[in-house]
């Protein structure tokens, strides 16, 4: 979103603000500080709650590429979508949704490998109005060793 600021002269600064928690886009943020910031607006679930919400209906999405899940598997009943398709898979608007997206009510548990790329999508699921997004802390590889369900 772009605004223009001034102090009621002539001239105008252009202002442009970034994904929710980043700050003006153009500012230059390390990745750590992005994670930290938009971290700030989830509510990360640990392997064990992301189960349980998922027996009480939250929508379970992996987003880790095939190689990763063709080695260490798949989490029963879990959404496989590519992280590049998320946010038009998701959007319970858009003309590309999956049948799960039935709301923007929808309780997501967005997971990917580390639970590092998850943060990133959960934050931008959210900006789609997706306001029960969140993601796995630890991703699969945490989900895998909780000794969770998996699939191969």
């Amino acid at each position: 979103m772009s605004g223009r600021t001034g102090s009621g002269g002539g001239e105008t600064e252009p202002v442009v603000t970034g994904v929710a928690g980043t700050g003006p886009v153009g500012t230059p943020v390390g990745i750590d500080e992005l994670l930290e910031r938009v971290r700030e607006d989830l509510e990360r679930m640990e392997p064990r709650e992301a189960f349980e919400a998922a027996e009480e209906g939250a929508l379970l999405v992996d987003i880790r590429y095939a190689a990763l899940r063709e080695r260490d598997g798949l989490i029963p009943g879990a959404l496989v979508v590519e992280r590049n398709e998320l946010e038009w898979r998701l959007d319970p608007l858009g003309s590309h949704r999956a049948a799960e997206a039935t709301s923007h009510d929808l309780h997501v548990v967005v997971i990917c490998n580390e639970g590092y790329a998850s943060s990133l999508a959960a934050v931008s699921l959210k900006a789609l109005g997706l306001h029960r997004a969140t993601d796995l802390v630890g991703g699969f590889q945490a989900w895998k060793a909780e000794g969770l369900p998996v699939v191969r």
